[in-house]
């Protein structure tokens, strides 16, 4: 009897299980066809023309600032990130109450809306340091709304590593430091990475903190001129009602970018890995 009823709880967990991934690969099906649906016929030259008009409302400036957004705020956010897991992960007391503060309010700034690091960004960088609206302005407010889910992903990734890997470092006569960025780090990349490019993909499809720090100038800008990315570009030309079938050639665009930086991503992680 009791061995029936466990097949049959077995049975029911894994008929759910089939039916939540189905589900889930059914609707990612459904959100990108619908976009190359509508987006697939209005791609053209004239959307990849080095300057933007209100002719052929051009994202080519826009793909320009997303790379340059990417960046620098990765450059900023990823360092600290790493070295605060790190510092987290082997060095901090696991008993320290200020610790379990800096945990505790890492996970809590994740799920802060993006409206409201747009506000400080614009209260802060905008403002207060003088930045205007410019690209730098954009790119610190996102390092800053990336940064916990850096350090929190690097964070597991440097704790999931067997302790018998540093065990055996030091076995060898090797140093603490030496042991974490000679041994840890690299094994754990492929974790760092992932949560590298969930703050990619969090770069790219912001939009709300946006408006208020880097603007919405459609033009090739420089670090220190306002401009616009790829998603603050879908909402412009979307919102006016003029263009909203390149709107969703923009939204395509944008899935193959983030699709490519997955798995450029990804081969870097093996790479890394394999040496």
């Amino acid at each position: 009897m009791n061995e029936l009823r466990t097949d049959l709880v077995s049975l029911i967990l894994s008929l759910a299980m089939k039916f939540s991934m189905a589900t889930v690969l059914l609707v990612f099906l459904l959100l990108i066809g619908f976009i190359f649906y509508n987006g697939l016929a209005y791609i053209s030259w004239d959307l990849f023309a080095w300057e933007y008009n209100s002719e052929n409302v051009s994202m080519m400036p826009a793909i320009i600032n997303t790379l340059h957004m990417i960046v620098i705020a990765l450059s900023i956010s990823l360092p600290l990130g790493l070295f605060g897991a790190i510092f987290l992960s082997e060095y901090g007391n696991k008993r320290s109450k200020i610790l379990a503060v800096v945990r505790i309010g890492s996970d809590a700034l994740v799920g802060i809306p993006s409206i409201v690091y747009g506000l400080f960004g614009y209260l802060a960088f905008v403002i207060y340091f003088g930045f205007k609206t410019s690209i730098i302005a954009g790119a610190l407010t996102l390092a800053i709304m990336i940064l916990p889910l850096i350090l929190r992903s690097s964070e597991e990734a440097l704790r999931a590593i067997p302790m018998s890997f540093r065990e055996a470092s030091f076995a060898l006569g090797a140093g603490k430091l030496r042991t974490i960025f000679a041994i840890v780090v690299p094994a754990a990349i492929p974790g760092i990475l992932a949560g590298v490019i969930l703050s990619i993909g969090r770069i790219v499809g912001e939009s709300a903190a946006l408006l208020y720090t880097s603007g919405s100038v459609a033009k090739v800008a420089s670090a220190m001129d306002s401009g616009r990315t790829l998603s603050v570009h879908m909402y412009a030309i979307s919102s006016e009602g003029l263009h909203v079938n390149e709107a969703y050639s923009t939204a395509m665009v944008l899935i193959i970018i983030v699709f490519f930086i997955n798995l450029l991503s990804n081969f870097i992680a093996k790479k890394l890995t394999k040496a």
